[in-house]
C-alpha cells in the first residue's frame, strides 16, 4: 500500500522529470518557483478531495495518497538542494511549511485508511459495491441497470442482516464507541454520495431506472435504520445525536507527532504544567478583583454578580457594535497596529441559531461576527444559561477577539498577503493570535474596572484549562464529562455551556491540539513580541503589521522568518518559549 512506503520509494522517476520541467513563463526564480508549487498542490489537492468524495473509499485514499507521496519528492528534488544553498529566507520557510503539509495530510490519510480496517466488521461485502457505484459515476463509467439492481439489492439484503445482529445484541463489536460513531457517520456520506449518484443516472437511462427503482426505494430507509442502531447499540446515543459527545483519544504519540508538525518543542506533559501555571496567575487576579467587588477571596460569587450584567433581549447586537467600535477605536488611537478602512468599517453581524449554539454557545467571528444570544422558544433555563455566559464584561474580549484587532483583521490580511500561506493553517497562528491581544490588552488596563477584569478573567481561565482538559482527554486520561466538570468548577462555565465547549472539542472537525493553540499561540507571539519590540529591533506596529503580513504559519517558523535565523532542510523545533521553572505569569 502506497500509504506504508516511505516518500523515497513513490515516483523518484517522476518526481526528477518535474525538477527538470521549465515553467511557462521561463522567468520564474527559485522562491517564486516555489510558490506556484504550493498553489498547484493546493488546487490539486482540492480536486482530488473533491473528487474522491466518498469517505469509504480506500481507493481514493491510496490515490490521493500517492499523488502527495509523489509531491513530497518532488519538493525535494526540485528545490532542496539549491534552495538551502541561497539566502532567500522566504522560500526556506515555504518549503518547511510544504513538506509539514504534505506529511501532515498523509498522516490523515493513513489514519482514515486504519479507521475503515477497523470498522470492517460494520460494513460488509455491500459496502464495496456502493462506493464502486458512486466511484463509477464520478468517473462517467457506462452503466449497466441489471448491474446496478444487483449492488443495490445486496446492500438492501446485507445492511437488514446486520441491523437485526446488532438490535438483536447478538453482533460482537470488539471497536470502540468513537470509532462506530464515526462509522454511522461515513455511512451517512456514503448516503449523501449514492443519492447524487443515483440521480445522475435515473430518469436518464431507461434501462438503469428500470432495474434500479425498486431496490433503490427501500435503500434508503435501510440505511437510515442501519445508522440509527449503529448509533443506539454501539454508540450508546439514545436521544438526539446532537446531544451525545463522542470523540476518539489520539493517545501520546499522536499528540507527540501532532506537536512536531506544528513545530512546538514541548511534550504533551509539559503543555498540560504551562496551562496549570496560567491558571494559577488567573485565579490570583480573579481573587484581587473579587476583593475590590467586594466579595474576599470567593471569586467565584463575585463571577455570578458578572454574569447577571447581562443585556436584555434585543440589546445584544447593539452591543457588540459598541464594544467593538472602543476596541477598534483604541488600538487605531494607540498606533498599535494598521486597520484599514476597508477592514474597518465593513465588517457583517448574524445571529447564531439555536442549533449552533450548542456547539458554540459563545460569539464566532472572521469575516463577519455571529452573535450568540437566545431566542424566544428557548427554555427559561437555557435563556439565562446563555445570557449569563454572554454578559457584557464576558462580551468585552469576544467581541475585539472576533473583530479588531482579533480575526476580522487577520482574515483581511489573509486574504491580501501571501495568500497562498492560507494553505499552512494552525490554531497556534490563527487562533493565538486573537488572543495574544487580549494578554496585550490586559497589560494596557483595557479591563478599567474589576468587573471587566472578571470578564477578561474568564477567558484567560477558559484558555488554560483548554489546554489541560483537551491534552487529558487525547492522552486517554479524562471522559468528556471530566472535562465538562472542570470547565465548570474551574473556569465558571454554566453546565450548558461547558457541554457545548467540550461537544464543539471532540464532535466537530477540529484537530486534536485546537483548543491548545489559543493560549500556546498567543505564549508564543507574546514572547517573539518580547524578542523583538521590548529589545527595540522593532516598533510595535511594525511588529504586529509584519505578523499580519506573513500570513499562516507555526511560530517557530515565524519567528526564524522575522530574526533571520538559519534554516537547514531538515529544521526542528527547539523554541522554548515558556520558562517552566519560573512561577510567573506568561513567559
Amino acid at each position: 500500500m502506497v500509504l506504508h512506503k516511505t516518500y523515497d520509494v513513490v515516483s523518484r522517476e517522476k518526481a526528477m522529470e518535474a525538477a527538470s520541467h521549465t515553467l511557462e513563463s521561463g522567468t520564474e526564480n527559485l522562491g517564486e518557483q516555489l510558490r506556484s508549487f504550493i498553489v498547484e498542490v493546493h488546487e490539486d489537492f482540492k480536486e482530488l478531495q473533491k473528487f474522491y468524495s466518498v469517505g469509504l473509499s480506500q481507493n481514493g485514499i491510496l490515490e490521493v495518497g500517492e499523488y502527495l507521496a509523489r509531491k513530497t519528492n518532488e519538493i525535494v528534488v526540485r528545490f532542496e538542494r539549491e534552495l538551502f544553498d541561497g539566502d532567500d529566507q522566504q522560500a526556506k520557510v515555504d518549503y518547511h511549511l510544504m513538506r509539514a503539509f504534505l506529511r501532515q495530510r498523509v498522516e490523515e490519510l493513513r489514519a482514515q485508511y486504519q479507521l475503515i480496517e477497523n470498522i470492517k466488521p460494520l460494513l460488509g461485502d455491500w459496502v464495496q459495491g456502493l462506493v464502486e457505484f458512486c466511484e463509477g459515476r464520478q468517473k462517467v463509467t457506462p452503466v449497466v441497470g441489471r448491474h446496478a439492481g444487483n449492488v443495490l439489492s445486496l446492500a438492501n439484503r446485507g445492511i437488514t442482516e446486520l441491523t437485526d445482529q446488532i438490535s438483536s445484541e447478538k453482533f460482537e463489536w470488539n471497536g470502540s464507541r468513537s470509532s462506530a460513531y464515526q462509522a454511522a457517520q461515513l455511512m451517512e456520506d456514503l448516503r449523501s454520495n449514492l443519492q447524487e449518484a443515483y440521480g445522475f443516472y435515473t430518469g436518464y437511462d431507461p434501462m438503469f431506472t428500470w432495474w434500479t427503482s425498486q431496490p433503490w426505494e427501500e435503500l434508503g430507509p435501510r440505511l437510515s435504520a442501519y445508522v440509527s442502531v449503529i448509533r443506539k447499540y454501539l454508540v450508546g446515543i439514545t436521544s438526539n445525536k446532537e446531544d451525545a459527545i463522542v470523540g476518539q483519544p489520539i493517545g501520546r504519540n499522536g499528540i507527540v507527532s501532532a506537536l512536531a508538525n506544528e513545530y512546538i518543542a514541548y511534550t504533551p506533559e509539559e503543555l498540560i504544567l504551562i496551562g496549570e501555571k496560567q491558571y494559577k496567575w488567573c485565579e490570583a487576579e480573579a481573587i484581587k478583583a473579587s476583593r475590590e467587588i467586594g466579595y474576599g477571596s470567593d471569586w467565584r460569587k463575585a463571577q455570578e454578580e458578572v454574569k447577571n450584567m447581562f443585556a436584555e433581549p434585543g440589546q445584544q447586537p447593539t452591543l457588540v457594535h459598541e464594544l467593538a467600535q472602543e476596541a477598534i477605536d483604541y488600538v487605531i488611537k494607540q498606533d498599535m497596529v494598521t486597520v484599514p478602512e476597508i477592514a474597518r468599517k465593513y465588517w457583517r453581524t448574524f445571529m447564531m441559531s439555536p442549533a449552533r449554539q450548542k456547539v458554540n454557545p459563545f460569539f464566532l467571528g472572521g469575516e463577519s461576527i455571529i452573535v450568540s444570544y437566545p431566542t424566544n422558544n428557548m427554555s427559561h433555563e437555557d435563556k439565562l444559561m446563555v445570557m449569563r455566559g454572554n454578559s457584557y464584561p464576558f462580551s468585552r474580549s469576544t467581541v475585539f477577539h472576533e473583530v479588531i484587532p482579533g480575526h476580522h483583521l487577520q482574515y483581511h490580511y489573509m486574504a491580501r498577503y501571501k495568500p497562498y500561506r492560507r494553505l499552512f493553517h494552525t490554531p497556534f497562528s490563527t487562533e493565538g493570535w486573537a488572543f495574544y491581544w487580549e494578554l496585550i490588552l490586559w497589560d494596557r488596563d483595557f479591563a478599567d474596572t474589576p468587573e471587566n477584569r472578571l470578564g477578561m478573567l474568564f477567558w484567560h481561565m477558559h484558555r488554560c484549562v483548554r489546554i489541560i482538559f483537551s491534552l487529558n482527554f487525547h492522552l486517554g486520561k479524562w471522559t468528556p464529562q471530566q472535562c465538562i466538570d472542570t470547565l465548570v468548577d474551574r473556569v465558571g462555565h454554566e453546565r450548558a455551556t461547558a457541554e457545548g465547549e467540550v461537544r464543539r472539542s471532540f464532535n466537530g472537525d477540529y484537530g486534536p491540539l485546537y483548543q491548545a493553540g489559543y493560549m500556546l499561540g498567543a505564549l508564543q507571539l507574546y514572547q517573539l513580541r518580547k524578542e523583538l519590540v521590548n529589545t527595540g529591533k522593532m516598533s510595535e506596529k511594525a511588529f504586529h503589521d509584519r505578523v499580519l503580513k506573513e500570513n499562516n504559519m507555526p511560530i517557530e517558523l515565524l519567528r526564524a522568518l522575522l530574526k533571520g535565523e538559519k534554516l537547514g532542510n531538515s529544521y526542528e523545533a527547539s523554541w522554548r518559549f515558556y520558562d517552566l521553572e519560573k512561577d510567573h505569569h506568561r513567559c
